[in-house]
């Protein structure tokens, strides 16, 4: 989705307005791409490392060396709904504060240096507030939050002891105070202009509709931070999407990005972790002993090219590959994971190397599935579909399972008759077109069309 000059300036404005209420520093000077802080990006709820892939590859295409960057896979992604009490495949803001500590102090030896910056989304910015605000400002250069509900998703007197209540006692005391931010550490928030399905004030996307949130599509913003209004961008896209990469570059950097678009490599090299999701928990625990095999295929009709370019198995610490493709290839990655659906992903070319290509299997069949010969997913990992915003058409229609307005639904699904076991399947998102090819639900199979933009 490009970015207009109408759009910069209506962020630009929003910006204005804001200045009176929340006081904004000057951003550091500039500062050649070599010598930036070493930056360490923070996932949201439920998410993983992977989600950074892009803005790693468009970072590296400014000349920020790989090595001076990370990205954290925090154990257990999920928030608790009490953040104090105890919940299988769920982690508190304690959990999450002490595995980012770690995660600085690991990032600063490898690099040598004393401050660091950080990049989180959604919840991955209460885990940077809370790092910093207890024992972690003297680490810190900068913090760059995106979508993060700094006020909370709603503000109610019931749930107080859920992370994301704008009165419970965990933003309560974040927020506490003349500023809203640590001194000795530069902030900057970014939002969605209305578009961010976790800063609205009704709350029908989480639960209640007809019920006040107290919240609005401000809520990202506090007191003595940078205040950034991006336009008409998702919940995800506030923190993956170009124009926050450009953001977050030039506030760390000081100055604009020489290029927005990613710089491909001329031989590609990949490796990732296989994760799982015991009892439909969302994880980024290791898997043991799962299988993945890599297939260069046709973009135009997702068939196998070649036999596999690459087979490997798990060990106990859950890593594949590495793997050697060319970066023009499309692929298809089959992912065999114990006790889980084999998965067929297909993925667009990687431009670029990446140690982050993380793989989790694919939701098992449902009951709804029922009768059908094929399940194909379309999925879109570093945002949603927006309708009419964007262009989204499965199998050559526009998915009935995408609600219009405040983009909700980051997957698709398309069942299939047996007679169309084998076909290909094309999955357009705007200017990125993914072909899969069908594979019999008989056989416990489904096909994913993974978008990478």
């Amino acid at each position: 989705m490009a970015l207009s000059r109408r759009s910069l300036l209506q962020g630009a404005g929003a910006l204005s307005l804001l200045a009176g209420r929340f006081a904004a520093p000057a951003l550091a000077q500039p500062t050649p791409a070599g010598d930036l802080p070493p930056i360490l990006f923070v996932h949201g709820n439920g998410d993983h490392a992977a989600l950074w892939l892009t803005t790693l590859w468009r970072m590296e295409s400014n000349g920020v060396p790989r090595e001076r960057m990370a990205a954290i896979n925090f154990t257990d992604p999920l928030a608790r709904t009490d953040d104090k009490v105890e919940q299988a495949g769920r982690s508190s803001t304690e959990d999450q504060r002490r595995e980012l500590a770690e995660a600085i102090k690991d990032l600063k030896q490898k690099s040598g240096a004393a401050r660091i910056a950080l990049v989180g989304n959604s919840r991955g910015g209460n885990a940077i507030r809370n790092t910093i605000k207890n024992g972690g400002s003297g680490d810190v250069s900068h913090a760059v939050l995106c979508g993060t509900p700094n006020h909370g998703v709603y503000a109610w007197d019931d749930g107080l002891g859920n992370e994301f209540n704008g009165r419970g006692p965990f933003l309560r005391g974040l927020n506490d105070g003349d500023s809203e931010v640590t001194s000795g550490t530069a902030f900057l928030t970014l939002r969605s202009d209305g578009l961010d399905k976790y800063a609205q004030a009704d709350g029908r996307f989480v639960g209640k509709p007809g019920t006040p949130t107290n919240v609005t599509s401000e809520g990202p913003a506090l007191k003595g931070a940078t205040n950034l209004v991006l336009g008409a961008v998702d919940h995800r896209e506030t923190a993956y999407h170009p124009r926050a990469f450009r953001e977050i570059y030039k506030f760390i950097a000081g100055r604009e990005p020489s290029r927005i678009e990613i710089v491909p490599e001329t031989a590609v090299r990949l490796s990732g972790l296989v994760t799982g999701t015991p009892g439909g928990m969302p994880t980024n625990r290791p898997v043991s002993g799962a299988t993945v095999d890599i297939y260069h295929v046709s973009a135009e009709t997702g068939e196998r090219l070649s036999g596999p370019l690459h087979s490997s198995q798990t060990g106990a610490d859950g890593r594949w590959g590495p793997a050697q493709v060319d970066p023009s290839w499309s692929l298809e990655f089959v992912l065999t994971s114990p006790d889980a659906v084999t998965t067929h992903i297909y993925r667009s070319p990687f431009a670029r190397s990446s140690e982050i290509v993380h793989l989790r299997a694919a939701r098992p069949l449902l009951p709804a599935d029922a009768g059908a010969g094929a399940i194909v997913l379309m999925s879109r990992p570093r945002g949603y579909f927006g309708l009419p915003r964007d262009i989204v058409l499965f199998d050559g229609k526009e998915p009935a399972d995408v609600k219009s307005g405040v983009p909700t639904d980051a997957v698709t699904t398309l069942r299939l008759a047996a007679a169309d076991i084998g076909r290909p399947v094309a999955a357009i998102f705007n200017g990125e077109r993914i072909v899969a090819r069908a594979w019999p639900a008989s056989e416990n199979r489904i096909a994913v069309a993974e978008l990478t933009y």
